[in-house]
């Protein structure tokens, strides 16, 4: 099917809200949404609706903003509070993790297609160089899930996964490049590559504090008439870390995502605003990712490495991550093997590998086609199966915690800065409520938490103690903490939702 200028804005529109609605409706079910995302692509591809699209160039342009825009927002919202206790596991997992787990399953194909699939038969560095486009835990799948379920894990799990997730992709991202590089010009490139990966990781980690450094002091000395203005700014840094970065030879995403958490952790006007339009860009490109890359792929191209898809996927998920995330935290004793267990479990395959996996394309290596179908399969594999069980298997770990979803308020569009530990709620006058009397006095309400805003019909009030208040009334609560916001609930006969 071909797409006239016109048609685009519609189409792009259209398959941006299938993705949306099959996302909630997934959800239900515990099928993960990237998954969804990646098949309507899939759906409306050229072996489904017949949408025409077979650019590897632009799905990797795209891919590229994506991933950048995923990374900031991660790391914005990570608090290096939570992350300071695990950061040098995390750090280790992001790197050494990335290279065991290329080594173990470079190795592993190179065996496997010698000896079991003559006819999908790969050299000892195009194993290698497949083995580490699927070699980090993807950041958009992960964030996405924990993020989704609300999911709360024991021994500061839930901080080293986004670390290690967030943080690993530049690793994958050099090793493939360098493999690339390595099979084009030949085995004499070995030293530069080395040194261009220690390069790379040094230039980035340092600009990327730089200017995260930079950007804070920028965004709270310029001063903008239009506050909207100040969410693209945080925009316009976000890519300028990167393009920047990458032109002084340093690693644009590593760049990113620690340039974020400088940010982040920083104080600077306008925060809130400025994290909440960066989650929903980061929701926006992950979706359109997802898109493009699903319809990049041919389903009927994805049968015949099928079953070499599921023995790499398998020999990963049991074999390779495990033993690698065992070698990684050898030296952190007080981690329990429960523990280490997980994180093995929750190296999820997504969109990275299967970005990384247009690289090849690009540099149009012989068996590029072969590698990206192989790579879309094992990530199909890896969400489904480990996508769909992250919670299940925490549960059947010990590690699940007491889930906390923050309360969501719905007629009162009003937001706390990060730094006022405060809760805020609001609950709907019934006429069982006014039972004891209809005076907000009378109300079973405990001390540190109090009635700042009354919605009655399409009316705003501030009350006082001696308000009347009637069935239907929508009360802004404002409690201490959230001990005492469950108390509230307690008291008032109400189903907490925290």
């Amino acid at each position: 099917m071909n797409i006239s200028v016109d048609n685009v804005v519609l189409v792009v529109s259209f398959l941006l809200f299938i993705s949306i609605i099959a996302g909630k409706t997934g959800y239900k079910f515990g099928v993960p949404i990237l998954v969804l995302f990646l098949g309507v692509g899939m759906v409306f591809g050229h072996d489904g609706v017949g949408l025409e699209f077979s650019n590897p160039g632009v799905a990797q342009f795209i891919g590229v903003l994506a991933l950048n825009t995923i990374l900031f927002s991660g790391g914005l919202d990570t608090k290096y509070t939570e992350i300071r206790p695990v950061l040098v596991p995390g750090i280790v997992l992001a790197t050494l993790g990335v290279l065991f787990t290329s080594l173990l399953t470079g190795i592993f194909i190179y065996w496997l297609t010698s000896n079991m699939f003559t006819t999908i038969t790969f050299s000892f560095l195009e194993a290698l160089l497949l083995a580490s486009v699927m070699s980090s835990t993807d950041s958009a799948s992960v964030f996405a899930i924990l993020g989704s379920k609300g999911l709360a894990l024991k021994e500061r799990l839930r901080p080293l996964l986004e670390l290690e997730s967030g943080s690993n992709d530049p690793m994958a991202f050099l090793l493939t490049v360098s493999f690339i590089q390595w099979l084009q010009i030949g085995e004499e490139s070995v030293l530069l590559i080395l040194g261009i990966i220690l390069l790379q990781l040094t230039v980035g980690a340092a600009l990327g504090y730089l200017f995260g450094r930079i950007a804070v002091r920028l965004i709270n000395k310029i001063d903008l008439d239009n506050e909207s203005l100040y969410p693209v700014l945080m925009l316009t840094v976000l890519f300028m870390v990167f393009s920047i970065t990458s032109d002084l030879k340093g690693n644009g995403y590593l760049a990113v995502y620690i340039s974020a958490l400088v940010i982040g952790n920083s104080k600077f006007v306008h925060k809130k605003t400025a994290k909440k339009f960066m989650d929903g860009m980061a929701w926006l490109f992950q979706i359109v990712m997802f898109l493009t890359l699903g319809l990049l792929v041919n389903p009927s191209e994805l049968l015949p490495v099928a079953l070499i898809g599921l023995a790499i996927s398998l020999f990963m998920i049991f074999v390779a991550r495990p033993l690698a995330v065992r070698l990684c935290l050898i030296p952190f004793r007080r981690m329990t093997s429960s523990a280490k267990h997980y994180v093995a479990w929750v190296g999820l395959r997504g969109a990275a590998p299967i970005l990384f996996a247009t690289y090849p394309l690009t540099a149009g290596l012989d068996k590029a086609n072969t590698i990206f179908n192989i790579v879309f399969f094992v990530t199909l594999v890896s969400l489904l199966l480990q996508g769909t069980t992250v919670p299940a298997v925490a549960k059947w770990l010990g590690l699940s915690g007491e889930n906390r979803q923050k309360v969501k308020l719905k007629t009162f569009e009003v937001d706390f800065h990060d730094d006022i530990k405060s809760t805020m709620s609001e609950i709907t006058i019934t006429r069982a409520h006014l039972a004891g009397g209809n005076r907000i006095m009378d109300m079973p309400m405990p001390e540190k938490t109090l009635v700042v805003m009354i919605k009655r019909d399409e009316h705003y009030f501030v009350p006082t103690g001696s308000t009347e208040l009637e069935s239907g009334d929508v009360l802004l609560l404002i409690s201490d903490n959230e001990r005492s916001l469950k108390e509230t609930y307690a008291r008032m006969g109400i189903k907490s939702t925290s």
